[in-house]
């Protein structure tokens, strides 16, 4: 297993990219690797409902292995944080309350590069832990996207 994770490979086929993660929460995203395995990735994101909303800002490092046999094709995991900025309204009364949280993130995902496009796809699973009391607190599991960005080499 150390051996696995030792791979000094270069698991990368672009240097950066920007786009959209379409998902739980719909976001910005910003990618960059800091060297040939590792990236950070920042990301601001949006969720409306009737009732309640936020909105949030993070980012995660992440360091990429390749899948053997599939040029382009990496695997990855890592760890963040974000932020996020919660509204309530009720729709009986009308009053509104807003509160803030912070969330220590996981990240593990799929990444491909085409060859012969500027384009990058990743599939991701996100899940949070949030710290703070309001709307967002304890285990969060659900989140993740599918980005598709164009990338800046």
């Amino acid at each position: 297993m150390c051996l696995f994770f030792a791979n000094n490979g270069n698991a990368q086929d672009y240097n950066s990219a920007i786009g959209l993660r379409l998902g739980y929460p719909l976001s910005l995203t910003y990618k960059t690797f800091i060297s040939d395995d590792s990236a950070i990735e920042v990301f601001g994101g949006l969720r409306g409902y009737s009732s309640y909303s936020w909105v949030n800002v993070g980012g995660a490092y992440q360091v990429h292995k390749p899948i053997e046999g599939v040029d382009g094709l990496n695997w990855y995991f890592g760890g963040g944080a974000s932020v996020f900025f919660w509204t309530y309204k009720n729709s009986f009364t009308g009053d509104g309350s807003a509160s803030t949280t912070f969330g220590i993130l996981g990240n593990l995902g799929l990444d491909y590069k085409f060859a012969d496009s500027p384009i990058n796809l990743s599939a991701d699973w996100m899940p949070i832990f949030f710290i703070g009391n309001g709307f967002g607190s304890g285990f969060g599991g659900g989140y993740g996207a599918l980005a598709v960005r164009y990338t800046l080499n």
